[in-house]
């Protein structure tokens, strides 16, 4: 399987899809964000997200890591990974 990422806002968002076999939506949506430094975030899930197409949970997975960036840099007082 291959892993999307994408670079946003001098930052790498990796996606971290967990399958879930057996289930109606098999793919749990998450990311694992990477500072400038290097630093890895542990991975950052999103609650109640679960999809049924891998690719899709992937793409979702990148939009909420490039949410968590944006709020990270845009409120500078609040850690969010």
């Amino acid at each position: 399987m291959q892993t999307l990422h994408c670079e946003y806002r001098d930052h790498t968002i990796t996606a971290s899809v967990m399958p879930h076999p057996n289930s109606p939506l098999p793919y749990a949506a998450g990311c694992v964000i990477t500072d400038p430094r290097g630093h890895s975030s542990r991975r950052l899930s999103m609650p109640m997200k679960f999809f049924a197409d891998l690719e899709n949970a992937q793409h979702v997975s990148l939009a909420h890591g490039r949410a968590l960036v944006d709020q990270q840099l845009d409120e500078k007082d609040q850690r969010v990974f």
